[in-house]
């Protein structure tokens, strides 16, 4: 949970605002008339194929939709607008301290990443509203992220985040301006498994919406995904690439259908 980001505390206040003021104005009935279509309230059994999430996704990279995302005010379009700068900005900050603990060249996990266009960087907004089965229902299934690097902004009042730790789940506590940084499968890869994707989950709860805003900077579509060869040299006296070599888009189509599922399908 990083607090020394560099994005202001005020900025970070008018992002929440105007989020939560968007679900409660544009998505909030939505969501409510969709669980009555489903009969989620009553369910009396797990559920699960979905999640009790509200969400709608921008798109920064390598061309921003924002200017055609339906439902936003022009101010609440502007500030996400200037926010993905910011954490575009922090991504890439983050990249090379991941490079400079691992001993690789400045400037390697980004040009890793670039592909033909540059990378791909997007944003997933999410609401979670109480939940009457929270046992029943997860806020999130269970999953690591496909991409690179996840920057999450996420509600500071209203908890849920989960990660799996030595085979338990720990709660991951809202901590008010912090962002949290969640690294994906792409950065396991390039990395030879020096750095683990993260296995995640939300938990619903009974009280409150959390708010959660995750942007993904992730590989260009067309980058070619493969172990750093200095990683796999200074490895290969005790074990061989232990990850092959393919093309992201490629890894999104496989990942679309297992997402859920077991983390050991993803480890090819």
């Amino acid at each position: 949970e990083l607090v020394s980001h560099g994005i202001p505390t005020e900025f970070l206040d008018t992002v929440e605002r105007l989020t939560k003021e968007h679900y409660r104005q544009c998505l909030e009935q939505r969501f409510k008339e969709l669980v009555a279509s489903k009969g989620l309230e009553a369910v009396k059994t797990e559920v699960n194929d979905m999640d009790w999430e509200s969400t709608f996704y921008l798109r920064h990279l390598p061309k921003s939709n924002i200017s055609e995302a339906p439902d936003l005010e022009d101010q609440y379009r502007n500030v996400m607008k200037e926010f993905a700068l910011k954490l575009e900005k922090l991504a890439e900050q983050l990249l090379d301290l991941l490079c400079e603990n691992l001993g690789l060249e400045q400037g390697y996990l980004k040009k890793a990443f670039y592909g033909t266009n540059g990378p791909t960087f997007g944003t997933k907004v999410s609401n979670y509203p109480p939940c009457p089965n929270p046992e029943l229902i997860k806020g999130l299934r269970a999953h690591t992220d496909a991409g690179g690097l996840i920057l999450l902004f996420q509600d500071d009042k209203v908890s849920g985040l989960q990660l799996l730790k030595d085979g338990q789940w720990v709660d991951v506590p809202p901590m008010r301006h912090s962002i949290v940084i969640n690294l994906g499968d792409q950065l396991e890869v390039i990395t030879n498994g020096k750095y683990k994707s993260v296995e995640h989950r939300v938990i619903a709860q009974t009280d409150g919406t959390r708010m959660s805003i995750a942007s993904f900077y992730n590989p260009g579509s067309d980058a070619v995904i493969y172990p750093a060869p200095t990683l796999v040299e200074k490895e290969a006296e005790e074990k061989n690439q232990v990850y092959p070599k393919f093309v992201f888009e490629d890894y999104m189509k496989l990942y679309a259908g297992l997402k859920f599922q077991a983390k050991e399908p993803l480890q090819f």
